[in-house]
């Protein structure tokens, strides 16, 4: 294969940077295209190079994040649906990575998408109050998050191939978390953790069971400002949660 001398030039260089970090046994694959280039450096061989002595490989998969600080790296850098051209920031989640209370809502909306931080609207000034004047806790005790890692546009519902899409970097975020207690927000996260169509009313008021977690539904927060009557079910909601977490009551699931 002939190669020209400013592509020869770039082909040495970068072997040469990748051999210096070496050492650490891992690889990184070519195309064949490359590897032949890399290959008439040195003249023909037996066997053309597939691969090269590289760093650590980047994750590739929420499955594979061994942390929340990775898995948000990846949500950072996620395209898998159309809301990743639409979005501003991406909105991970917000608390203590040991919390033993995870609230999982539906999505962002317009002022998470600004800031990159779950429920700081309206919505989310009732669930700083619910935490903190109805638990007695602290925001920062908690943890929050969204099904969806993006704003749909106009705060729509999130639809099927945004919830398929982005569910994995949730259940990963539980899964490294495992938390004492979980509290669904809304219809939308109770369905997804679940796997029911059920309604929010018909769910809440009961316990369930997410991967021999106890798993609580209530009203999104946001519905809760539409209808202030409900308010009254979500403190019973909120005070079966207290119980659990203070070790009052062990939940049959």
């Amino acid at each position: 294969m002939a190669i020209q001398e400013p592509l020869k030039t770039i082909l040495a260089e970068t072997r040469s940077l990748v051999e210096r970090a070496g050492g650490a046994r891992r690889s990184l694959t070519l195309s064949p295209e490359v590897a032949e280039a890399l290959s008439a450096l040195d003249g023909p061989r037996s066997q053309t190079p597939t691969k090269m002595e590289t760093g650590t490989p980047p994750i590739s998969s929420p499955d594979s994040a061994p942390s929340l600080e990775a898995l948000e790296s990846l949500v950072c850098a996620c395209t898998r649906c159309g809301l990743a051209a639409t979005r501003n920031r991406t909105v991970f989640g917000v608390g203590s990575p040991s919390a033993d209370l995870v609230f999982v809502g539906e999505a962002p909306g317009e002022d998470e998408d600004r800031q990159g931080v779950p429920f700081v609207g309206r919505a989310g000034q009732l669930l700083t109050d619910i935490i903190v004047k109805g638990m007695g806790m602290r925001r920062e005790d908690v943890y929050i998050c969204n099904v969806l890692k993006c704003r749909p546009p106009l705060n729509r519902d999130p639809n099927p191939e945004e919830v398929h899409c982005c569910e994995p970097f949730l259940l990963r975020q539980l899964d490294l978390m495992h938390p004492k207690v979980i509290c669904a927000l809304g219809r939308h996260a109770a369905q997804t953790l679940l796997r029911t169509g059920e309604s929010t009313g018909r769910l809440r008021g009961r316990w369930h069971n997410y991967h021999d977690i106890p798993f609580r539904v209530t009203y999104h927060p946001a519905y809760l400002l539409r209808q202030p009557s409900e308010k009254r079910k979500t403190w019973e909601d909120v005070k079966a949660i207290m119980k659990v977490l203070n070790g009052e009551v062990v939940p049959e699931i």
